[in-house]
């Protein structure tokens, strides 16, 4: 007989570390899988998808958790990527959902195409993925989001797990020993940890504490600083992200969420032609510099616009997996590596991982997709 669903949420509230542990390890895995059996991709990639999604259902459970007790104080403070999608999910039940869909679709894309692979032809595959993009992710749900929050989209649009599982407080606090009162229970004198009664050597004081002679004229500053609240510690949560302001910005947000979906319409338009193209490629890569030189350039304190904007710009790295770019130089230059370092001890894993990977990233589009 299968769990309810409330033994299934305290059975891991109570096992948390060790589910994470879990989650990691498995992951781990996932990544020596491809090319050691028969469609070893697809048995990674389902471990992989199923994995993201049980995470997700496990970290909003912990979020409502932590949200439920007002003893957790957490010791990093929440980041501000958390305190923005947090606050989107509790203001919008569309955004709260569609966000999540999203999510999904984006864990289960991978995996589908596997195996739309394996039983229908290439033509039905892609005219699926074609299909996905309009419907999902890039096209249709993303532009609702866009405009329903009238705000550049972050990635991921859910907040992920920036705490650490072994700092939540018990599930029942009300079921927990108290400490004795007894008047005979005295306190337990201080003594010097085990590790430390053999040191010789003796440890520096604190900077604060020290003597005026001693102490540094930056130690208040330097201990200070870190605390000091910015601009962005006392915003709303929910604008973190200015309103996108005129036409300009909201012509660089459209154009960076249609660019995928672009970008797949002609790889299938071009597939049925007899010569190779590039259109493809230098048309999703034209349409990302020009989100890039349209957008605004946000000041200082937009911390986590700046960061969004740095992480968009790191991603234009994938176009060295895509189209004649993947073909003509990067692909020759990691198959040589692995050629080079077959028989070398610790670079020969390495190199037979990066050999297992290059045939999944010529077969399938979801390996790189924009």
């Amino acid at each position: 007989m299968g769990l309810s669903k409330a033994s299934y949420e305290a059975f891991l509230i109570n096992n948390v570390e060790t589910i994470t542990s879990l989650e990691s390890t498995l992951r781990s895995i996932t990544w020596f899988l491809p090319g050691r059996f028969k469609d070893a991709e697809l048995a990674s990639e389902a471990l992989t998808t199923s994995l993201n999604v049980v995470s997700m259902y496990h970290d909003t459970l912990l979020a409502r958790m932590v949200k439920e007790n007002p003893s957790y104080k957490p010791l990093i403070p929440v980041s501000l990527h958390t305190r923005f999608t947090r606050a989107w999910l509790d203001k919008s039940s569309p955004y709260k959902w569609i966000s999540r869909a999203l999510e999904i679709i984006k864990f289960t894309q991978l995996v589908v195409e596997m195996g739309l692979r394996r039983k229908v032809s290439v033509q039905t595959k892609w005219r699926c993925i074609v299909t996905l993009e309009v419907v999902n992710t890039r096209a249709g749900l993303r532009l609702f989001l866009l405009k329903l929050t009238r705000r550049p989209l972050v990635s991921p649009l859910i907040p992920e797990r920036d705490f650490d599982p072994a700092t939540l407080p018990p599930p029942n606090p009300d079921l927990q020993p108290k400490a004795s009162t007894s008047a005979t229970q005295l306190p337990t004198p201080l003594s010097t940890p085990d590790h430390l009664k053999n040191n010789q050597v003796p440890l520096d004081p604190h900077p604060l504490l020290s003597t005026k002679a001693e102490r540094s004229t930056t130690a208040a500053e330097d201990y200070l600083l870190p605390k000091a609240l910015t601009t962005s510690s006392i915003k709303p949560s929910s604008s973190l992200i200015r309103n996108l302001s005129g036409a300009r910005d909201w012509l660089a947000e459209i154009i960076y969420i249609l660019r995928p979906l672009v970008y797949v319409s002609l790889l299938v338009s071009d597939r049925k032609k007899s010569r190779p193209s590039n259109r493809a490629l230098i048309t999703a890569l034209v349409m990302e510099l020009i989100s890039r030189n349209l957008r605004r350039t946000p000041p200082p304190s937009a911390e986590l616009e700046r960061a969004e904007y740095a992480k968009r710009d790191k991603d234009m790295i994938w176009y060295l997996l895509r189209g004649s770019i993947w073909e003509s130089y990067t692909r020759p230059k990691l198959q040589g590596f692995a050629e080079s370092t077959a028989s070398k001890p610790l670079l020969g894993l390495f190199g037979s991982l990066v050999q297992d990977w290059i045939p999944l990233i010529d077969e399938y589009y979801y390996y790189t997709a924009p």
